[in-house]
């Protein structure tokens, strides 16, 4: 496959509106369309470069008119569009700048993905990276610039090439920060004086201004209509979930009864823990399941999403917790990632003592792992990934409770030396 395939704009065919009836309510989008500037000179107006893959047609359509209200549930309404909402050069609507490249379907899906989470995380200057519709880091810090610092820390690996998207506006010290990494978009409300024309100087970077990021909180409380296609043409409807960990007094204790015994944990979580472990509900809300990730002072220090089993996920992001560890310490101390040093000592190009002292000094900080916590989007049916997490210093876990084994989480806790802290959510956030 040719890179020139990348960089093809599909011409779609989809109509300029459509309209979905629910019940008594009609909802309807129109497709927005735009200039799309062709390599070999001149301009078409079509939907998206293209859509998951070259190859594939796409639109994106905004909703219009219509506001679904069923059982008297909230659900969003036109007026609260966000990325579909993106237009060219119009400071009326949110807007998507000149760049190089025009957006694929999977630009703009990730963007949404981060927003989904950042509407949790309203209280602080927050930074989400998204990557194939998964996070690769979060964090919230006191400045823009050091939330996106952080969440671009917390996986330098997988944050290459992805959509990076922050709840307050971008500096020119932000924007100096993202253009030296490499990013496929960058979104926020706004834009300070300079950071624009910084931004701009990335040859195919992305850049979207989205007004209502400074309205997101409000958003916490909607519901969208979840559609999803089957293969057949089958369609299956689901209102959007909605996280109701917002605050450390919204967690349950963890409780569980066998034979007439009542297990318990015997610590409680610090004030720290409770922060990090309501952040990493909100982070929770936006990766595939199943999923398993680690937050230490407001960061994640990696992320499972996807995993078939419970325990085999909690191994994945204990993985790549050390290696995300070795990989910002390579970095610091070299100025290269760790997969690079590695090839020049096997090539001899590089002292095998580098990678030593690396390794040794990961290990020893068990991957960054010692004092995080752990949230899980389900129960645990099992005590083994609960165990896999406290053997490299987890000091605190969330998960939704309702196993007919929680008493075996529960001991594996109170077993943990120190002993580690333990809270239910009583609600599940599988994202398919």
């Amino acid at each position: 496959m040719s890179r020139q395939q990348y960089r093809q704009v599909m011409r779609d065919h989809f109509p300029a509106e459509i309209s979905l009836n629910i019940g008594q309510t009609t909802l309807i989008y129109h497709k927005q369309v735009y200039k799309i500037k062709q390599d070999e000179g001149g301009f078409v107006e079509s939907g998206l470069r293209y859509g998951e893959n070259p190859g594939q047609e796409a639109a994106l359509y905004r909703l219009v008119n219509g506001r679904l209200a069923l059982a008297g549930i909230k659900y969003v309404g036109p007026e609260e569009a966000l990325v579909s909402a993106l237009a060219e050069g119009d400071p009326a609507s949110n807007m998507m700048y000149g760049c190089g490249k025009h957006p694929s379907k999977t630009n703009l899906t990730d963007v949404d993905a981060a927003l989904g989470i950042l509407r949790y995380l309203q209280e602080k200057p927050a930074a989400v990276i998204v990557k194939h519709n998964n996070p690769s880091g979060a964090a919230v810090s006191r400045t823009v610039k050091g939330a996106f610092e952080k969440a671009w820390e917390a996986d330098r690996v997988a944050a290459f090439g992805g959509a990076a998207v922050v709840n307050r506006p971008i500096d020119r010290a932000t924007a100096r920060l993202m253009n030296g990494r490499y990013l496929e978009v960058a979104a926020a409300p706004d834009f300070e004086e300079g950071a624009l024309e910084i931004l701009g100087r990335k040859k195919d970077l992305r850049i979207f201004k989205i007004k209502n990021i400074d309205k997101l909180k409000d958003y916490s409380d909607f519901r969208f209509l979840d559609v999803k296609s089957l293969m057949d043409g089958g369609l299956i409807l689901q209102q959007s979930s909605r996280n109701v960990i917002l605050s450390p007094r919204d967690f349950q204790p963890a409780r569980a009864e066998r034979k007439g015994v009542v297990y318990a944990p015997q610590r409680k979580p610090t004030a720290r823990e409770l922060t990090d472990l309501v952040f990493g509900w909100a982070v929770e809300q936006g990766v595939t399941s199943n999923s398993v990730l680690f937050v230490k002072n407001g960061a994640t220090v990696s992320i499972g999403a996807g995993g078939q089993d419970r325990v085999g996920i909690v191994e994945t992001a204990v993985f790549k917790a050390y290696r995300n560890y070795s990989e910002r310490v390579c970095f610091k101390r070299h100025g290269k990632s760790y997969k690079e040093l590695l090839l020049e000592a096997e090539r001899g190009q590089a002292q095998q003592a580098l990678i030593q002292a690396i390794d040794e000094e990961t290990r020893a900080a068990r991957g960054g792992l010692e004092g995080a916590v752990m949230i899980s989007d389900a129960f645990f049916p099992f005590r083994d990934g609960v165990d896999a997490a406290l053997r490299e210093g987890v000091s605190a876990i969330a998960h939704p409770g309702g196993s007919l084994r929680d008493w075996e989480s529960i001991e594996a806790v109170n077993e943990a030396v120190p002993p580690a802290a333990m809270v239910f959510t009583g609600q599940r956030a599988f994202k398919h």
